[in-house]
């Protein structure tokens, strides 16, 4: 291999430059040097024709030579380029304008931007024009990524101004390109994804459509059981006929028609349907969503849903206990809540109601005996069939009419209550949420919960805390456990229970965010324990004050409990 070396002499290039045209050649292969491009000659298949890379570096500094970004093309040492750039103002000469400065080994060619220098190093060799063509493409690329001409605009978008800079400048030579080309190569605009996103959508609007027509479908086919439904045995005189209006509590387990029940000023009949019940939870949006969900899965979507995310999306309406006796009460009550963020009491209300069932009509006549501890004067009210003097004057629950039983295999809701207040002390789970803004762009967020009333003991606690669009909260402390929900954009803290001894805690985490982004607060929990602290003692036959074995079901839940 032969290589005359004298034309590389004169141009004074650095070693690098031949580095590319040696590693290709072969052995045999005869090199010589004309002007600035190398000829390899006896190369299988082509000719190869090398060029010099003339430029070396683009970078954008200010006058006084600070550097801001700086892009290399070729294999040079940090030292050697930041040597380059220092000397670049030492070189400018003042009350002279020019738009290149020669050394005896690089040129810099430059271009003023308000206060910065858009400034390329090329090689002497290199040919002028083309450098200012160069350059001025460098200086509208700039102003593409950037609001302002100033330093630390600049030094934020330093990785897109790298990106763009590789579009124009390939191996130290300008490539062929426009600025709406290189906007196009760095976004990295992709055909497939567009087509990817387009199918999916597609995907989920064919599945909405379709959970749509099964919810009708259901719909019809629970309000053609409704019609078919028997109607609640008559008892005649001062019994529970249809004409009185009592009738039996709603299904356990319905939650849109529980809700309506409670709501109304007295109980209205809700026959039980002869068909299934599922259908009947169809008003729920939680329904809708799982739907929604199994139908992803079914079209091989992978879709994952933590339980803890599923049971704080709505209020969880507690089921009824299985293997009750024959004679079975349930206590249920709902609590709606809603709190200031900066504290005071916009709402309390609770609605409770006791229902009874007799399986056996051996059972039927009998009365309940309550203990009532309450001292905040919640009033009850029982239902017109009931004996009212009877329950002032023992706390028993009876008929009006002894010698009729109650009806048999039906939830029968016997007593009633509604209670509202303004008084804090009434809230039996205080939460205190408390954002600030670190100086970062985001808020360091404080939460803390604390039982208020000893006796109380809550299963299940959910905390759901709503995030911005994107931001991915970074958890310090933490009593319990959290889960971050990307898809619906909440911190979700779990505690499975809080009584006495677990009163009291906190949660500690940084997210971007402004403090008015993470209201409102949901929260929800159960609780076995009555809140009105009335208690079913016994059960007693009519005839001989005989004790009746009984099973009871007591649950506390709530209903809607915001920070707002």
């Amino acid at each position: 291999m032969e290589l005359d070396l004298e034309n590389a002499v004169e141009t004074q290039l650095d070693l690098f430059v031949l580095s590319s045209a040696l590693e290709d050649c072969h052995q045999g292969t005869h090199i010589h040097l004309s002007g600035n491009v190398v000829v390899g000659s006896k190369i299988p298949h082509f000719h190869r024709v090398y060029k010099w890379q003339v430029l070396i570096a683009a970078a954008v500094c200010t006058k006084a030579g600070k550097t801001i970004v700086s892009r290399q093309f070729v294999e040079m040492t940090k030292a050697r380029i930041e040597g380059l750039l220092s000397a670049f103002p030492k070189l400018m000469s003042t009350g002279k304008q020019h738009t290149f400065v020669e050394t005896e080994s690089v040129r810099y060619v430059y271009q003023p931007l308000e206060k910065l220098y858009m400034l390329l190093i090329t090689t002497k060799a290199s040919n002028i024009l083309e450098d200012l063509e160069t350059l001025r493409l460098f200086s509208r690329v700039i102003p593409e990524y950037c609001r302002s001409m100033e330093e630390s605009e600049i030094a934020d978008n330093a990785f897109n101004l790298i990106f763009a800079f590789d579009e124009i400048v390939a191996l130290g030579y300008r490539e062929s390109v426009n600025l709406a080309q290189i906007r196009t190569f760095v976004e990295m605009d992709s055909h497939e994804e567009k087509v990817y996103q387009a199918v999916r959508q597609t995907q989920e609007r064919e599945a909405k459509n379709k959970m749509r027509e099964k919810a009708k479908e259901l719909q019809r086919q629970r309000m053609e059981a409704n019609k078919k439904g028997v109607k609640s045995p008559g008892f005649g005189g001062g019994g529970f006929g249809s004409n009185t209006g009592y009738s039996p509590a709603p299904i356990v387990g319905d939650s849109a028609s529980i809700s309506a029940d409670i709501n109304k000023p007295s109980f209205t009949t809700i026959q039980k349907p002869a068909g299934s019940t599922k259908a009947m939870k169809l008003g729920s949006k939680s329904r809708d969503v799982e739907s929604f969900v199994d139908q992803l899965k079914s079209e091989g979507e992978n879709v994952v849903t933590p339980a803890v995310a599923r049971a704080a999306t709505t209020p969880r309406v507690p089921t009824a206990i299985e293997n009750t006796e024959d004679v079975h009460l349930r206590q249920e009550e709902r609590l709606m809540l809603r709190v200031g963020r900066d504290g005071g009491l916009q709402n309390f209300e609770l609605h409770g109601l006791v229902t009874l069932r007799i399986a056996d009509e051996k059972w039927g006549r009998i009365r309940v005996q309550l203990e009532n501890k309450d001292t905040r004067g919640i009033q009850l009210q029982t239902h017109p069939n009931v004996d009212k003097e009877l329950f002032k004057s023992k706390s028993q629950v009876g008929l009006k009419n002894p010698a009729k039983p109650f009806p048999l295999h039906t939830d029968v809701g016997v007593l009633k209550w509604r209670f509202q207040t303004q008084d804090e002390s009434c809230i039996p789970l205080s939460i205190n949420c408390w954002p600030s803004e670190n100086g970062q762009g985001g808020c360091d967020v404080n939460i803390e919960y604390e039982l208020e009333h000893d006796h109380m003991e809550l299963n299940d606690v959910c905390i759901t805390i709503p995030l911005p669009m994107g931001s991915s909260p970074i958890v310090n402390e933490c009593d319990g456990e959290y889960t971050h929900d990307p898809r619906k954009n909440v911190l979700l803290w779990t505690l499975p229970i809080i009584d006495a001894s677990n009163k009291s805690g906190s949660l500690e985490f940084s997210a971007t965010a402004l403090p008015g982004d993470f209201f409102p607060l949901q929260i929800n929990f159960l609780s076995k324990k009555s809140y009105a602290n009335l208690m079913v003692t016994e059960v007693l036959m009519v005839d001989d004050d005989s004790p009746v074995r009984y099973s009871v079901d007591t649950v506390f839940f709530t209903e809607k409990y915001e920070i707002v």
